[in-house]
């Protein structure tokens, strides 16, 4: 029997939620279908395809080799299918679809302000949002599982476009009494004994870290690695010992004098933004019209949310209004 002639996207729907939850009685709840009628679109897929996807497991299913190929390519075709549904939608008038974007964690201090921003002006648009660090990211993009992806440097191991957007100044800080803000000047050999703070390999922050050491001639002593910005404030915080972070991440800590910014020459750094996308990807056009709108407002709207967050002037937060004499990296 031909798939072609005797499947659908109904099918394949049905086959992508049993898989993913495991259960078909699951999927069933969530296609608004009952359990039989799940079960029989199943089968009519199988019969289809010519052999079996999936055996039963206890209460759920296990997916066989030939269940697991299908769903990846079923996978691609259904998120191929929704860009299509979109687009055609907005010939109707509708700026309408799905937003599939990708963020490193630090931009998720400011990134989820811009969104909204964007959705208010555009209430059809549903946002598909994924959160982690940049080898997770940019792995993701590759894959095509997300439009756009927000980050620091671009990655070099695959083909993208990327354009800069808004600054993201970075800075070696410490809490007001760690032992190194008792200097009037603190040397990079200093910090490369300090036994710092720093981020999981395949974060964006570590490697940019291990970049700063290695032009020096350095070697980056690592005292404590932690997968979260939140555990690396908390315990620079705590005096542990210092950290490199984006000054975005850290507005409410400047202000209340639990972190400083320390006196070392070009700090704190002034890094960029960039939106991304691969080579070969056709955005969509809700991809499209995002990508403009964070490259024209995007810096404006982070700077509007910082200012609410510190309730004063930028100028006032040392760090935010980078000085032009500062080390721009590349």
């Amino acid at each position: 029997m031909s798939l072609q002639k005797s499947a659908n996207i109904k099918h394949l729907l049905t086959f992508q939620k049993v898989a993913r939850s495991g259960n078909v009685s699951v999927a069933a709840s969530e296609l608004f279908l009952s359990q039989s009628a799940t079960s029989i679109q199943l089968a009519n897929l199988e019969a289809a395809v010519g052999t079996k996807l999936i055996n039963r497991a206890g209460r759920g299913v296990r997916l066989t080799d030939a269940g697991y190929k299908l769903l990846a390519l079923s996978e691609r075709m259904l998120v191929l299918w929704q860009e299509i549904s979109d687009e055609m939608e907005s010939y109707l008038g509708d700026f309408s679809g799905t937003l599939r974007i990708g963020a490193v964690t630090t931009a998720e201090y400011w990134l989820p302000h811009v969104l909204v921003n964007f959705v208010n002006s555009h209430p059809s648009v549903k946002l598909k949002l994924q959160v982690a660090n940049k080898e997770e990211i940019v792995r993701s993009m590759a894959a095509d599982e997300i439009d756009l992806a927000v980050m620091g440097n671009p990655p070099e191991d695959i083909k993208v476009m990327a354009q800069s957007f808004a600054n993201n100044p970075t800075a070696f800080l410490a809490s007001p009494h760690h032992p190194l803000m008792k200097n009037a000047q603190v040397s990079m050999a200093m910090l490369a004994n300090a036994r710092m703070l720093v981020r999981e390999k395949g974060s964006g922050a570590r490697a940019s870290l291990e970049q700063i050491f290695k032009a020096e001639g350095l070697k980056l002593q690592i005292g404590s690695e932690l997968s979260s910005n939140e555990s690396i404030k908390q315990m620079c915080i705590a005096g542990l010992a210092p950290a490199y972070l984006s000054l975005h991440s850290c507005a409410l800590e400047m202000r209340a004098g639990l972190l400083a910014v320390l006196p070392l020459p070009n700090n704190p750094l002034n890094r960029r933004w960039f939106v991304v996308h691969t080579q070969s990807k056709a955005l969509s056009r809700v991809a499209s019209v995002f990508m403009a709108h964070l490259i024209e407002q995007g810096e404006i709207e982070i700077d509007q949310q910082l200012q609410q967050i510190s309730q004063m002037p930028l100028e006032s937060l040392a760090g935010w209004r980078i000085p032009s004499t500062v080390t721009v990296l590349s």
